[in-house]
Order: structure tokens, then sequence, then C-alpha cells
């Protein structure tokens, strides 16, 4: 839990230090202090009414804390989507068949960067728009079990090895090799042995044996992404 919330409030703490000239002596507004310190700072300083404010994608502003509104929910697989002109590539599934996962990384690299550089266009804009922010729903590494699903073309296919090849390439391509910063979020989606009927998803319950769990889910290496 501790490393989501670093995760989640990096980003606005991010976006804090684009709307403020300079930071003042509150510790979460200091960049040269630890990301810990900074988020555990402005945590202990929310209501609890702020914090349930920021738990859906449209997290409200808390102007006394100088945090702007976000919107968490933007989508990049396979270039960003719903944010103006951008580069689009092929579909996952038509990525997946190259079997390439350096070009993966290289792909999600390109994507990102014109990512970040959207945002950065849209807070010196004033927005803070659906779509508009740093952390990305993407990719999709469900495996793609039945064509009747309606979104296999999101995925990279049947195969939970080539799936993880690719998802890692994709993920670490997107946020990059900084050592201290992200270059944008990369969420993957969506839960494990996910990929039935579209329009129930939301209402039934599925039941699964343990071999279909070991069959259908992705395999990632251990490592930070």
């Amino acid at each position: 839990m501790p490393t989501l919330i670093v995760v989640l409030f990096g980003a606005v703490v991010s976006s804090v230090a684009q709307t403020t000239e300079s930071a003042s002596v509150l510790p979460y507004l200091n960049p040269s202090l630890p990301t810990n310190q900074r988020v555990d700072d402005l945590v202990a300083r929310m209501t609890l009414e702020e914090k349930a404010s920021q738990l859906v994608n449209q997290a409200r502003a808390i102007p006394r804390l100088q945090v702007p509104a976000y919107d968490w929910w933007s989508e990049a697989l396979h270039g960003v989507a719903n944010a103006g002109t951008a580069t689009v590539f092929p579909e996952p599934i038509g990525l997946a068949a190259t079997f390439d996962v350096p070009l993966i990384h290289e792909m999600a690299v390109v994507i990102s960067t014109e990512a970040r550089a959207k945002h950065n266009q849209a807070v010196r804009a004033g927005r803070r728009d659906i779509m508009e922010g740093l952390d990305f729903w993407s990719p999709n590494i469900n495996i793609f079990r039945d064509p009747r699903w309606g979104r296999g073309q999101e995925t990279y296919g049947e195969d939970p090895f080539l799936t993880g090849r690719m998802g890692v390439a994709f993920v670490t391509g997107m946020q990059g090799d900084d050592p201290k910063y992200f270059r944008v979020i990369s969420t993957p989606k969506h839960f494990a042995v996910h990929s039935g009927p579209e329009p129930s998803r939301h209402t039934i319950t599925w039941k699964y044996r343990s071999t279909t769990w070991r069959t259908l889910s992705a395999r990632f290496p251990r490592r930070r992404y």
C-alpha cells in the first residue's frame, strides 16, 4: 500500500511543482526532499474528505494545499489517445506479431515522450482534463482467450510468455530509466484472467480452476518496472 500511495500521489506532487513558482517551507512542496517524505507530509495534512476526493479518476483540487485537480484516466495502448493529434502505431495484437520486444520498448519511449509534452502543454493552458494526465491505463496484458470478448485487439494475444515480454518492454519504455522521476506512469490492465463477456463483466462472478489462473496469467520477471 505505501508503494501505491507514493506512485499515485507522486504524480500529483509533480503537478503541484508546475503550478508553484517557488517551493515554500512546507516539506511536500520541497523538491529536494525524498519523495516518500513529501508524500507522507502531504497526506498527513489532508482531511478525511480531501483524501476521499482523491479516490476517483477525477481527483478534486485542494486549493488550501496548492494541490491542483488531476484526472488519472489517460490511454496509450498504441499511441496517446483522445488528446488531440498524436502518433498512432498498430494495434497491440499486430505489434505482438512482430515478436520484436526491443521495438515495443522504443515505441513506448516515443509514446510517453509525446504524452509528457502533451501534459505540459495542457497544464500551461490551464487544463487538467481527462486524457491529459501522466498516468496511462496501458498496456492491456489480458490473455486473448476468446474472440467473442470483443477487445482482443488491445492485447498481445494468447501466449502468456510473449505477453509478459511485451508488457515489460512497454512499461519500462513508458516510465523511463531516470532514478528519481518517471516520464509517465504505465498502469497495466485488467484484473488477472479478465477477458470474459464485456457487457456483463461488472455484474457476474466467474469461477476459474487453478490451472486456468496459471495458464492465463502473463509471465513477468521479478523486477521494478
